[in-house]
C-alpha cells in the first residue's frame, strides 16, 4: 500500500540490491550401465558462476513486492534404462537449468541439463559421447567406454565431466566455489559413473554422488541442497540428483519475509550484510521489508 501511494505521490518506490546465487537440481544416474548426472546450473553474482561465465549482475528489489522463488528438485534415481533430469531453480527473472541426467545402455541417452548428464555405453563395445551443458551455467558430461565398459562423470559447474577410460568410471566434473554466505563453500558437482570390472567414478567436488561398480553395485545421490548429480549405476538403482538451493545476499538494514510454501532462513548481520538461505520452495513469494 505505501508502495502504491508513493507511486501515486510521484515518490521513487524504495529498492536494495541483492546479490544471489541459485542452484538447480541435479540430474540422476543412468538407471542400467549408467554415466552419472549432471549437476544443476548454477548462476551468481559472488565469487564465481558456473560454466567458467562471468560473474552475473545483482539485481534491484522494490521494497515491498513479492518475487517468484523456486529451489529445484534433484532427479530421482532409477533403475532399468531410464535417467531423470533435475528441475529448475527460480529467483525473480534469474533461472538455473536443472543437470542432465546420465545416459544408459539404450534410449534414452544422457541428456543436456544446466551441466550435462555423461555417456554409458552398450553390449557391442560402443561407448556413447556425453551431453552438453549449458553457457554460463555448468559444463558437459564425460564420455562412456564401450570396451571394459564403463559410464563417464557427469558435467560440473566448474569443469566437464571426466570420460571413462581403461575400464574406470569417469569423475564428475568439479563444482564452484562460492563466498555468499561469508564462507567458501563448492557446490554442483556431476556425478561419477559406473564401472563394470575397473574403479566406480567419484563424484565432482561440490555434492556429486559415486558410481557404482559390479562389486559395489549401490550408486550414492548427490547432497541436498547443493545441486550435485547422481552416480550411475551398474545394475542396481541410480543416484538421485541433489535438490538445488537460492542463496540472497543484501544490506542488513533490511528484512526478508518468507511466503507461504518457503523454506528458509535469514542469518544475522555480519559484514554489513544479511544472507537468506532458501531450501525449499515451489513457485513461493519473497520479499523485503
Amino acid at each position: 500500500m505505501l508502495n502504491i501511494i508513493a507511486s501515486q505521490l510521484g515518490a521513487p518506490v524504495p529498492t536494495l540490491t541483492v546479490d544471489y546465487l541459485v542452484i538447480a537440481g541435479g540430474g540422476s544416474g543412468g538407471g542400467i550401465v549408467g554415466g552419472g548426472g549432471g549437476a544443476g546450473g548454477l548462476r551468481s553474482t559472488v565469487t564465481a558462476t558456473g560454466g567458467g561465465g562471468s560473474l552475473e549482475s545483482s539485481l534491484s528489489i522494490a521494497i515491498g513486492t513479492n518475487y517468484t522463488v523456486t529451489v529445484g528438485a534433484g532427479g530421482a534415481g532409477v533403475s532399468g534404462f531410464a535417467t531423470n533430469a533435475g528441475a529448475n531453480s527460480v529467483f525473480s527473472t534469474i533461472t538455473s537449468i536443472g543437470g542432465g541426467g546420465g545416459g544408459v545402455q539404450e534410449p534414452p541417452g544422457p541428456q543436456v541439463g544446466g551441466s550435462g548428464g555423461a555417456g554409458g555405453c552398450d553390449n557391442s563395445g560402443t561407448g556413447f559421447p556425453g551431453a552438453a551443458g549449458t553457457a554460463n551455467q555448468g559444463f558437459a558430461g564425460g564420455n562412456g567406454q564401450g570396451t571394459n565398459r564403463a559410464g563417464g562423470g557427469g558435467g560440473g559447474a566448474g569443469a566437464v565431466g571426466v570420460n571413462a577410460s581403461s575400464g574406470n568410471g569417469g569423475t564428475g566434473g568439479a563444482g564452484v566455489a562460492v563466498s555468499i554466505t561469508g564462507s567458501s563453500v563448492t557446490y554442483a558437482g556431476g556425478g561419477g559413473g559406473f564401472s563394470e570390472s575397473g574403479t566406480k567414478g567419484s563424484g565432482g567436488a561440490g555434492g556429486g554422488g559415486n558410481g557404482s561398480q559390479n562389486t559395489s553395485p549401490t550408486a550414492t545421490s548427490g547432497s541436498v541442497n547443493t545441486g550435485g548429480g547422481g552416480g550411475g549405476s551398474y545394475t542396481a538403482t541410480s543416484g538421485s540428483g541433489g535438490s538445488g538451493v537460492v542463496i540472497l545476499r543484501y544490506p542488513d538494514t533490511r528484512t526478508i519475509t518468507f511466503g507461504a510454501g518457503v523454506t528458509g532462513t535469514e542469518s544475522s548481520p555480519s559484514g554489513g550484510y544479511k544472507r537468506a538461505t532458501i531450501t525449499a520452495a515451489t513457485a513461493g513469494n519473497v520479499s523485503w521489508a
